[in-house]
Formats: C-alpha cells, structure tokens, sequence
C-alpha cells in the first residue's frame, strides 16, 4: 500500500496478533498509528509485548494501555492523539472460552464497543472498520455465506457479541451519520496468531511430539485466510468507508481439520499423534466465505493459498519457537476457533 488518506489512525487491540500486522502495515503507509491494548491475561503479556517491541521504535506509534470499559480513559486518548478513524479489532476472543465466561465475553466486546462509539460521537470521529467474525453465521447449510444470509441464531456468546457489535455499528450509522464496514474474517493465521488457535496449538504440539486432540471426525471445514490478505481487506476497507457496509474476508476455500494436521506434519517434518473427542458444542461445522462484494466493492484479492501461508507460519515458528515456548507453560489453550 503506497498511502493513505487517513493520516492519524486508531487501533484497538493493536498489540494482538492482527492489530500488530496491521499497525505495521499503516507505519509502512505513512500514517501516525495509536495503538489501544488492554494485554488481557488470555495470553501471557510478553507475546504481545513482543508484537508491539518494533513498532514503538516509531516515533509515529503512540501506544495508550487501558480498557476499552474505562469511558475515561478513551476521551484522553481522543483529546490527546487526535485520530482521524477508528479500526477496532480489541475483544474477547474464541468460540469455547466464552461458553464458560458468557459475561466477560459480553462486558468487553459489547459494552466496551458501545463505550468506543460514544466517545467517537463526542470527538465527531465518525469513521469505523469494525471487526466482525464470520461465527455471526453459525450453522448454515447453505454456503458459501454471503453477507446477505440472515446471522440471528448465533451459536456461542462470542458469536452472539459480535453479531450486537454490528447491531450497535448500524445504530450508530443511522442515528450519527457514522461511515461503518463490519468485516467478517474467516480463521485468520500467520506469523504471530494467537497461541490457543488451532494451527498454532497444533503446529506446537506436533513438534514437540505431544498428543493433538482433534473434536469430531475430522472433516469439519474452515475458511482459512492469511493474516497479509486481512490486513489488506483492512485497508481497503478503510479507503472505501461509505455509509454502513458488510463484508467478508476469507479465501472462498475450505479445507479440513484432517487437512490442516496433514499440511502441518508436512512442512514440520514431524508426524501428529492424534486422539479423538466429540464435536464440541458451541463449534460450527463449516464456515465458507462467499468474497464477491469485497471483490467487487473493495477490490478485495486474496493472494495467499493455505499451502504457501502454512510453510511461511512454520517457517516464523522455527525461528521464534525458543522466545515463546517459555511463555506459554501456563497458557490454557483450545483445539479451534
């Protein structure tokens, strides 16, 4: 991306696994990122201490910690940083977790979205990339999804909360005159993914000749997108903010559980010993995205296929397994999104 015409951008969540990739992307675009992270204990801090540790050698990152609850602390960093436009990827994130905390869940990614939209109607931000899942479409039969499809039976609180997200995002929209894009993202992976996400589990336990527990028969189907093809959606998205939209970002591919261990073990090297457990509750069976508007309205082009984006993951999980291993002793993790 040579530029932008957003010159001072907000990030939520910018020490996570896509607010890092994308913060490095905007550097790269010229523009002044304002990094918000709360480093939920989800995962331990130094991970996304370690995302963040190149980009505040910029002069142009200005990094605030603190909740996205604290109405407080978001009018000072409106009043002090002067954003342009807001990206907002902070949330509790993952399907099962929030089936044992549906409260928590709810708290921060609706009440601490509402929260970021009233203070953008207080400093007159009205423009928004609000990041969206494609578990609002819980357990269709008919796929590809389309941002079309009707998404009211979610199937887990984590779904159910980002659904309001985009229910809050409308409200705003037609009330205040906010530009919004919700974007959907189909499993995104890639260097840095979130440790508990199952290519990241997997990749670690099958090379540490550990047991990788696989939920159903294995032939339940993701959409897999590289994390360099969002962050592009992303920008896109964020030159073409006009009135409220919807997308998806996927590849339009799915691949299977059985298929994602096999590629795994092929670019590792190294063989996976498996143990078989119920399909989970709460877990969709496929997810498919259906890309045609993001095509057509964005420009949207997904370039990574899951072969190529599996061996460049493995690759970066060689290279930086020693730094995190350490880390994730106490970690809880879960076999999928």
């Amino acid at each position: 991306m040579a530029g932008s015409r957003w010159e001072r951008v907000l990030v939520t969540g910018a020490a996570g696994f896509l607010g890092s990739h994308l913060s490095e992307q905007l550097l790269r675009a010229g523009c002044t990122v304002i990094g918000i992270d709360n480093f939920d204990p989800f995962y331990p801090r130094p991970i996304k201490e370690a995302n963040i540790a190149a980009l505040r050698e910029s002069e142009r990152f200005l990094f605030f910690e603190g909740d996205l609850r604290d109405q407080e602390f978001l009018e000072k960093v409106f009043l002090s940083a002067k954003p342009q436009i807001v990206v907002h990827l902070a949330a509790k994130a993952g399907v099962r977790p929030s089936l044992r905390q549906p409260e928590a869940y709810y708290q921060v990614n609706v009440i601490g979205t509402l929260r970021l939209l009233e203070v953008m109607r207080q400093q007159n931000v009205p423009y928004l990339v609000f990041a969206s899942s494609s578990s609002v479409y819980g357990n269709r039969n008919t796929v590809p999804f389309r941002e079309t499809d009707p998404v009211d039976h979610p199937v887990s609180p984590y779904a159910a909360t980002k659904k309001a997200g985009e229910l809050l995002c409308y409200t705003y929209h037609h009330l205040y005159d906010f530009s919004v894009s919700c974007l959907r993202f189909f499993t995104v992976y890639g260097p840095r993914q979130r440790p508990e996400m199952a290519i990241h589990k997997f990749t670690r336990l099958i090379d540490l000749g550990m047991p990788v527990t696989l939920y159903g028969d294995g032939s339940s189907r993701r959409d897999y997108t590289y994390v360099d093809d969002v962050v592009m959606g992303i920008l896109l998205a964020m030159e073409h903010l006009d009135g409220y939209e919807i997308f998806n970002l996927g590849e339009s591919q799915t691949i299977s559980l059985l298929e994602v261990v096999r590629t795994i073990e092929k670019h590792l090297g190294k063989s996976a010993k498996v143990e078989w457990q119920p399909f989970q509750p709460g877990d969709v069976y496929q997810t498919y995205a259906d890309i045609s508007k993001a095509q057509q309205q964005l420009g949207y082009r997904p370039t990574t296929d899951f072969d190529t984006g599996i061996q460049q993951f493995c690759q970066w999980y060689q290279q930086e397994k020693a730094k995190w291993l350490p880390w994730l002793g106490t970690v809880q993790v879960e076999s999928a999104k």
